[in-house]
C-alpha cells in the first residue's frame, strides 16, 4: 500500500508559481510511475502531468506543457509539480497518483492523494 499526501496548494495570483508536492509513505515510490491530476467543480478529472519511475521520461498534458514541471526525488520519497504563470482556469483541486506505468489516463493509476486546493485569482 501506498499513502500519498500532496501538499503546496493554496491562493495565487494570475501570473504567479506554486510548487506542490506530494509526499509518499508505505512504500518507496522509486518503484511507480506518478502522475499529477486536478478537478475543478463540475469537471471531469484532467491528466497534467506524468514521470516514469527512473525519472528519465516525463510527459504532460499540451494545455500545460511548458508552465507546468513534473519531477521526482526517490532520496525524499517525493513528486512535484512546479506551476508557472498560473490563471484563473487553472483553479482546482489537484491530486498526485502512483500506478505501475505512466500513463494519461487516471483510471490506470493505483493510489491516490487526497488532493490540494488551488486558487488562482484574477
Amino acid at each position: 500500500q501506498v499513502q500519498l499526501v500532496e501538499s503546496g496548494g493554496g491562493l495565487v495570483q494570475a501570473g504567479g508559481s506554486l510548487r506542490l508536492a506530494c509526499a509518499a509513505s508505505g512504500r518507496a515510490i522509486s518503484g511507480y510511475a506518478m502522475g499529477w491530476f486536478r478537478q475543478a467543480p463540475g469537471k471531469e478529472r484532467e491528466f497534467l502531468a506524468a514521470i516514469t519511475w527512473t525519472g528519465i521520461r516525463t510527459y504532460a498534458a499540451d494545455s500545460v506543457k511548458g508552465p507546468f514541471t513534473i519531477s521526482r526525488d526517490n532520496t525524499k520519497n517525493t513528486v512535484y509539480l512546479q506551476m508557472d504563470s498560473l490563471k484563473p482556469e487553472d483553479t482546482a483541486v489537484y491530486y498526485c497518483a502512483a500506478g505501475r506505468v505512466a500513463t494519461t489516463f487516471g483510471q490506470d493509476y493505483n493510489y491516490w492523494g487526497q488532493g490540494t486546493q488551488v486558487t488562482v485569482s484574477p
